[in-house]
């Protein structure tokens, strides 16, 4: 569904991203992992068009949109929770929800789909309140929501249970392995809560300042192995 190919970035002089290369396929969930800092947030904001890379390709459903603007490869199918959620606060649910849809064409964009609110019931019952009055994991399933009404085929979450109190957390994971088993659908997952990552991984994508170094099938990486990466 997404393929990157030799992507870097730089801040300055500061070689951020080195020679990333990875595939996410369609269906399955795939963990990005890696200690504070070593460029997990960078990359998905290089994915998202918010950041330019120096080199490489990024190509979606044998699209190439490395040189696309945000709002061009969120018409494409790239859905974005970004990390802290950065919602509107000031808008209502309903509103927040709505801008999500903006993309869309006038006819696709008329109502939010039920399922939404199957899988968030809390929304549905917040509708009319302003985002910024709900509590941190309520606006932590808003934020994917929000980013689920534009009907992505890629959708990827930076941190989504930081911060968020451990009920939230079980259902922010019920809702994204719901989403994988539909089959039509691509996540990246940058999560920095081990456990939660593993029981929702098919694949892990392991980095260390800005590169690659170990990739795999959940079922062929060791969990005391992928710890170990973690921490050196």
């Amino acid at each position: 569904m997404l393929t990157v190919s030799h992507l870097n970035q730089y801040y300055g002089s500061s070689h951020t991203l080195r020679d990333v290369s990875f595939d996410l396929p369609i269906g399955k969930v795939t963990a990005l992992l890696g200690r504070n800092g070593v460029g997990k947030t960078s990359l998905l904001k290089c994915l998202m068009g918010v950041l330019p890379i120096r080199s490489g390709r990024i190509g979606l459903r044998g699209e190439d949109v490395t040189t696309m603007p945000p709002y061009e490869r969120v018409r494409r199918g790239i859905g974005y929770v970004p990390q802290g959620r950065e919602i509107f606060p000031r808008l209502t649910v309903e509103e927040n929800l709505l801008m999500g849809m903006a993309s869309l064409s006038k006819a696709s964009a008329r109502s939010i789909p039920n399922e939404i609110f199957d899988m968030f019931p809390v929304l549905k019952t917040m509708l009319h309140r302003r985002g910024g009055d709900l509590s941190g994991g309520q606006q932590q399933q808003l934020a994917i929501a929000r980013a689920l009404v534009m009907k992505p085929k890629v959708l990827m979450l930076d941190e989504p249970t930081e911060g968020i109190q451990p009920s939230i957390i079980k259902e922010i994971e019920r809702a994204i392995r719901a989403l994988s088993h539909r089959g039509d659908m691509a996540i990246l997952l940058v999560e920095q809560y081990f456990d939660f990552a593993r029981e929702l991984a098919d694949q892990f994508i392991i980095l260390r300042r800005g590169e690659v170094v170990a990739r795999g099938a959940q079922n062929e990486m060791d969990a005391e192995v992928l710890r170990s990466l973690l921490i050196v």
